[in-house]
């Protein structure tokens, strides 16, 4: 059922009173932290990569020092957070391009972003909503796949693009980015993959899901 643009925002003011911090979960100093914590969760918790970004960011504190990193050494770093010999491989050859095309700043267009190793359009939203605050960015994480798909919000498809391009049209732009991360907030805390707490959940009145299954958990 094709939610009309009042119960949208209806989902959007619950989700606020739930979480008024709409804050990414990784934890970060500079623009390019962020990138590659982003990099590093793939596949891999943010509780995790937040255990081991501070170690390595110390051992290599600038853009240029992980640009000229030992590939060897930062897979040693972010071992944990598995697939780790791309991710290390990944993140000194994207500071490398960070310093080399664009004066190690990190670029603020898809486009550009996109070009770095290891980039992919999740990533590229994510830093182009929290860095660069860019209306209409659309964060289609697993969380945010799994749920809008139970709310009725788009059509189920697990396809992140298609998730994404069917949020920007439902979504205002200027919430969609703190949407996004809400939905992570609420897939951790209630709307939980393996036993969602439908009863306990105050999106029940908008929630697809709840109403075809009748509550059932």
């Amino acid at each position: 059922m094709k939610k009309t643009s009042a119960q949208v925002r209806a989902i959007i003011e619950e989700l606020k009173k739930l979480y008024p911090d709409s804050l990414c979960s990784l934890e970060y100093g500079k623009d390019y932290e962020l990138l590659f914590s982003v990099r590093l969760a793939a596949q891999c918790t943010d509780e995790r990569v937040n255990q081991v970004t501070p170690a390595l960011f110390a051992r290599f504190p600038t853009l240029e020092s992980l640009a000229q990193a030992d590939v060897a050494e930062v897979e040693r770093y972010i071992h944990s957070t598995g697939f780790f010999r791309a991710k290390a491989r990944d993140i000194v050859l994207a500071s490398q391009m960070l310093l080399r095309e664009y004066g190690g700043r990190v670029p603020d267009t898809m486009e550009e972003l996109l070009k770095l190793p290891g980039v992919g359009r999740k990533t590229a939203n994510l830093i182009l909503g929290d860095v660069y605050h860019t209306p209409g960015v659309v964060v289609a994480d697993t969380h945010c796949i799994r749920i809008t798909g139970l709310l009725g919000l788009t059509d189920g498809t697990k396809d992140p693009a298609k998730v994404e391009e069917q949020l920007r049209k439902v979504l205002p732009p200027e919430e969609s980015n703190d949407f996004c991360h809400r939905m992570v907030l609420h897939g951790r805390a209630v709307c939980i993959a393996r036993r969602p707490q439908c009863r306990s959940c105050t999106l029940r009145p908008w929630c697809d899901y709840f109403h075809k299954n009748g509550g059932e958990e």
